[in-house]
């Protein structure tokens, strides 16, 4: 599957892309994970698809059902000096290794002073819209942003998965790297990166430029908000749009230097509302420029509820292009 062949490539194809760049330029990168050989089928969701055939099954490790066995072993081989990346196939799942993520990879170069880091990267699949319940869709990244030490990434297209992952392996703090299932269905197509390349973590992305109010998100929302976008433009609206990319630590600078110029905000992600990260986003925004916002910031999330394994209620639950165009109609009222 990681062939260049294709000039185009999907959200999959960019995360295996960018596994299979770094398994090639770094003998201490290796991968962990349930499934993930060929054997196993290259992963529940094939983003290793081709890796363990190429690079072996030392290095493209399948796992027994036990995150919190195997993530503290990728770790431990992290703290040894090698560059795990493992895989959680589901963030719902990720709370059977919170203990080790927490306690130590996020902790470790705090308590040794800066001696010692943690290069791991923790691969996982989040977001509803799949009909499979409440113990397999959550997005939790609020959770991990609120733990010192961890980074957080959340790409939105095919290239940034590409980008952002290989920064996230190569990079020497852990990373928790959430990939929107969402995202993992579109069939949006792009052209493939150059080999290695890499979208610098902690740094957001102005995808559109606007005048008059700007929308603040990561993930598949960025799709959507840019969709609004586009309408809106139509009515003389002019929307900016800023892709967060990394979420934990978020790039202040840059969102604070675009709502100063609309001096309106709207907060979008899939994640629950209530204590989810556009509650701090929020604080800050109206702590830095409360003097100078023409309207109070908007926030769209999910509702304070486990996801519905309902088809219709999970629909309900989701975030769409609708809600967005609320929010922003709000802040511009």
């Amino acid at each position: 599957m990681a062939d260049r062949s294709s000039k185009k490539i999907n959200f999959v194809k960019g995360v295996n892309l960018a596994l299979h760049d770094a398994l090639a330029a770094d003998p201490s990168v290796f991968l962990m994970g349930e499934d993930i050989a060929d054997p196993e089928d290259g992963g529940v969701w094939k983003a290793t698809a081709g890796l363990s055939t190429k690079f072996g099954t030392d290095r493209v490790r399948s796992t027994p059902i036990a995150e919190q066995g195997f993530v503290a072993a990728g770790i431990g081989a992290a703290q040894a000096g090698l560059r795990p990346v493992v895989e959680v196939m589901l963030m719902g799942f990720i709370t059977m290794a919170i203990d080790p993520i927490h306690n130590t990879a996020a902790k470790w170069r705090y308590m040794t002073a800066g001696r010692s880091s943690v290069p791991i990267t923790i691969r996982t699949l989040a977001g509803a819209g799949s009909g499979v319940g409440a113990q397999h869709c959550d997005q939790l990244e609020s959770w991990f942003a609120a733990s010192p030490g961890l980074k957080v990434v959340q790409p939105s297209n095919p290239v940034e998965a590409y980008g952002l992952l290989t920064s996230s392996i190569f990079d020497d703090d852990p990373v928790i790297f959430i990939e929107q299932a969402s995202l993992t269905g579109k069939p949006v197509r792009m052209d493939v990166p150059e080999p290695g390349m890499r979208i610098p973590l902690g740094k957001a992305n102005v995808c559109r430029a606007g005048t008059d109010v700007t929308v603040i998100g990561y993930g598949a929302q960025l799709g959507d908000a840019l969709a609004v976008a586009d309408e809106l433009a139509g009515e003389g609206i002019s929307v900016e749009v800023v892709d967060l990319r990394t979420i934990a630590p978020f790039d202040a600078e840059t969102v604070f230097a675009s709502v100063a110029r609309t001096r309106r905000a709207v907060i979008v992600h899939e994640a629950r509302t209530m204590f989810g990260p556009s509650a701090e986003i929020a604080a800050q925004i109206h702590h830095e420029l409360f003097g100078e916002l023409a309207a109070p910031v908007q926030r769209v999330g999910a509702p304070f509820t486990p996801v519905p394994a309902s088809r219709a209620l999970e629909s309900r639950f989701m975030v769409g292009r609708t809600d967005i165009e609320a929010a922003l109609r709000r802040a511009l009222a």
